[in-house]
C-alpha cells in the first residue's frame, strides 16, 4: 500500500524516504495541497512498470494475429485465404458435402 506525502513533507524528509523506498521497497504518493502529482517508488518497481506497459503496447500471441487481420486489405486477406484452401487441398467443407 503507497503511503501519502506532501510535497512540504518530501522536502523535510527526502532522505529518510528515499532510504525507505531503497530498502524497504516502500511506495510513496506525493500530494500538492492534497491532491496527487508524483510517485516516488524504487527503480525495480519503475522497471516492472515499464515492462508492464511495453507488453500492453505490444500485443502477443492471439491479440497480435487479431489485431494484424484489421491491418490486412481486402485482396491481401483474399490471397491469403486462397493460400490456405491450396494448402489444404481445396475447400475440404465443399467437398465433404458440409457447407
Amino acid at each position: 500500500m503507497s503511503k501519502k506525502v506532501s510535497t512540504i513533507q518530501l522536502r523535510k524528509d527526502l532522505t529518510a524516504l528515499l532510504a525507505e523506498v531503497g530498502e524497504n521497497g516502500s511506495h510513496f504518493i506525493i500530494e500538492k495541497r492534497g491532491k496527487p502529482l508524483a510517485a516516488l517508488v524504487s527503480v525495480d518497481v519503475l522497471e516492472l512498470l515499464k515492462q508492464q506497459k511495453t507488453t500492453a503496447a505490444d500485443p502477443q500471441g492471439a491479440l497480435a494475429l487479431a489485431g494484424a487481420w484489421g491491418e490486412l486489405k481486402e485482396r491481401e486477406m483474399d490471397a491469403l485465404l486462397a493460400g490456405i484452401q491450396a494448402e489444404r487441398g481445396g475447400d475440404a467443407c465443399r467437398a465433404e458435402g458440409k457447407a
